[in-house]
């Protein structure tokens, strides 16, 4: 039943794009990314920022173990805005 609904939630994001406007805010694809990602990314995916690599990551379970490594290492915020400014 999980791999179903992971199926559907993909299946819906990738074709949320086709069913709203560009310049519109929220909608279905919106409405995935807050369900898988949280509030702070779909605020961020409103404003037209896309997701990052490591949301993605994240989501699969591989994205826990870099950022975990990640942090062991010190890193801080201020660094990842120089690492990815379109995500800040």
């Amino acid at each position: 039943m999980k791999k179903f609904i992971a199926i559907a939630v993909l299946a819906a994001f990738i074709a949320a794009p086709a069913v709203r406007a560009a310049d519109e805010p929220g909608g279905l694809g919106s409405c995935c990314v807050g369900y898988c990602f949280g509030i702070r990314t779909v605020a961020a995916y409103n404003e037209g920022k896309k997701l990052h690599v490591r949301d993605v990551l994240d989501l699969l379970g591989i994205g826990r173990l870099w950022s975990a490594l990640s942090g062991y290492q010190g890193i801080t915020t201020s660094e990842l805005q120089k690492e990815a400014p379109a995500y800040f």
